[in-house]
């Protein structure tokens, strides 16, 4: 944890004095988020033509329904979809809703050997707030790549900012990303949880925190032109890019995390964005009593049988005192 929280501290640090102190515009406004962007492109292909290639052998949908069968019993064609119109309901509400995550039901073993099962609904809803938060956000920053604003995105900037408290107004969707970002830290952070986390688990968390608080920082504290703003990645969005000085050391320090976040997210956890749709467990019709899988991948292979084992390790099998299923002959 705390090599992931050093590390995000070091990106910071290396904005502030590269924009701020050395005055490296060109560098942290133009090369570094082109840079980003190839390797998102290039990482985000790469891995989806890596998850498409690779071989599903076996019909592994991940289903808790009752699955088609006799006309007599009732199937559900949600849990466990047996045609392709029940597969998209299914994904999208596992996409939208998090249907799955509702069910993290925790499991805990009493005194006199009693099982229990309580729910934990609080994680599918800290979770579903970042992703929700985290949608409308992109939503509402396309403004700044687009002339004229697309359609829509001044209404749901409206309605973001609904409550209108302080000026400029605190945006709903700010507030709930930092602290369902900080709930999920939180939960990270528990002796259960921190068993079985790698340092990028945490490193993803930090380095979205630190996005989402210089942002709201930017917008409140520290104030950046807006117009600015926009020259700036209208230039970047049509491939005619301009060193603009003036806007501030925290906004280079915001543009640079967001662009380090570009580039090391077809290399991370956070892949499962596009990720679950291309599951096995999960887009796959339920139908295996209806229809065979045959494995397209499968082709001959040189095989060595267990009669072939047992010949070759027939002594060292009888001397370690193994049973065989053929005995040697006796020597003499």
């Amino acid at each position: 944890m705390k090599s992931a929280f050093l590390a995000v501290i070091g990106l910071i640090a290396i904005a502030w004095v590269g924009a701020g102190v050395l005055g490296l515009h060109v560098l942290f406004g133009i090369i570094l988020p082109y840079g980003a962007i190839a390797f998102f492109l290039g990482g985000f292909i790469y891995r989806l033509i890596l998850w498409g290639s690779s071989p599903v052998p076996f019909h592994i949908p991940t289903v808790c329904g009752q699955q088609r069968s006799l006309p007599w019993i009732k199937a559900d064609e949600v849990e466990s979809p047996s045609s392709t119109r029940g597969v998209i309901a299914r994904m999208a509400l596992e996409v939208l809703l998090f249907r799955s995550l509702w069910r993290n039901d925790r499991t805990e073993l009493k005194r006199h050997e009693k099982l229990l099962y309580s729910p934990r609904r609080y994680l599918w809803l800290f979770g579903l707030l970042f992703h929700w938060s985290l949608l409308v956000i992109l939503f509402r920053h396309l403004r700044l790549f687009t002339a004229p604003v697309l359609p829509g995105i001044a209404a749901l900037q409206d309605l973001d900012g609904f409550f209108q408290l302080g000026n400029p107004s605190l945006y709903m969707s700010d507030f709930l990303i930092v602290m369902a970002l900080a709930f999920l830290l939180a939960r990270r952070l528990s002796p259960q949880v921190r068993l079985i986390s790698l340092p990028q688990d945490y490193f993803s968390l930090f380095l979205l925190l630190a996005i989402a608080t210089s942002g709201v920082l930017m917008r409140h504290l520290f104030k950046t032109d807006v117009e600015r703003v926009k020259e700036l990645c209208l230039a970047i969005v049509s491939l005619r890019p301009v060193s603009l000085k003036g806007l501030g050391s925290f906004f280079y320090i915001h543009f640079f995390l967001v662009s380090v976040l570009f580039a090391y997210f077809p290399f991370s956890k956070l892949m499962h964005a596009p990720g679950v749709f291309l599951s096995p467990t999960r887009n796959l019709c339920n139908d295996s009593r209806a229809r065979r899988h045959v494995n397209p991948w499968s082709y001959p292979v040189k095989v060595h049988t267990y009669k072939e084992y047992e010949d070759e390790f027939r002594e060292a099998m009888e001397g370690a005192g193994l049973p065989v299923e053929k005995e040697g002959k006796p020597n003499g």
